[in-house]
């Protein structure tokens, strides 16, 4: 593993890393020998999952992504301390609401989720921007999902899946206007897996996490703006 005090190692920011995906897509990237700053909504969650991890890789962070208290002061920490980023996941995220349908939805709900599927990640994104151009190999993955396939959208959780549309939106801008900075911007669907929020009976939390881990650490001249699961492309 690498110090965290070794200034040649890639640093690795991910949201929501205390659980599920999050945390798996953390104990991989540091197994890739990256500094991974494990962010949750409060520094007792972030502690106790970096511990659980046992990597001294592992930085536990206090992150909420609607907070924009909290954005700054990570960005002037990792600015202080690393300057620059490498890598963000984009993975917190709210209101899995297989419960709803549009034609009745709770649009508080909706708006709700926003503020963390979308707006969270989006204003995180240009917090932390400077610090991604500031490396020679930033990447951004953006944590989707199957349920923001157009293609193959049907009823029912209109929160989730409308937000993660956005989401997906937001990657191909951003890929388009960062790709002349050499960032990377991806989407990735981890599929359906075996989480708090997914549920039982999905695919193991290792398979999920290694589709992002692998847009996370793509290579120089790799894709950009596109919407992958298990490294292969699915339909926006």
């Amino acid at each position: 593993m690498s110090d965290v005090h070794d200034s040649t190692a890639p640093v690795a920011l991910v949201t929501g890393g205390n659980r599920g995906i999050g945390r798996e897509v953390c104990r991989q990237l540091a197994g890739l020998d990256h500094v991974v700053l494990l962010t949750a909504r409060s520094m007792k969650a972030a502690e106790k999952a970096a511990a659980e991890l046992g990597s001294a890789a592992v930085v536990p962070m206090q992150l909420d992504v609607t907070s924009e208290d909290d954005r700054q002061r990570v960005a002037r920490e990792v600015g202080d301390r690393f300057g620059r980023l490498d890598v963000l996941v984009n993975n917190a995220a709210i209101a899995y609401d297989t419960w709803q349908r549009a034609v009745t939805a709770d649009l508080d709900l909706v708006r709700e989720a926003a503020e963390t599927n979308l707006y969270g990640p989006w204003r995180l994104t240009q917090t932390l921007l400077p610090l991604l151009r500031a490396s020679r190999r930033g990447r951004v993955v953006n944590v989707s999902s199957g349920a923001a396939s157009l293609a193959d959208m049907g009823a029912g959780t209109p929160a989730y899946a409308t937000t993660k549309v956005a989401l997906n939106a937001l990657t191909r801008m951003l890929a388009a206007e960062l790709r002349a900075d050499g960032i990377l911007v991806n989407s990735v669907c981890p599929g359906w897996v075996a989480t708090d929020m997914g549920g039982p009976g999905g695919r193991p939390v290792a398979d999920g996490a290694a589709g992002i881990v692998w847009a996370a650490t793509l290579p120089g001249g790799g894709p950009t703006g596109g919407f992958f699961r298990d490294g292969v492309r699915v339909e926006w």
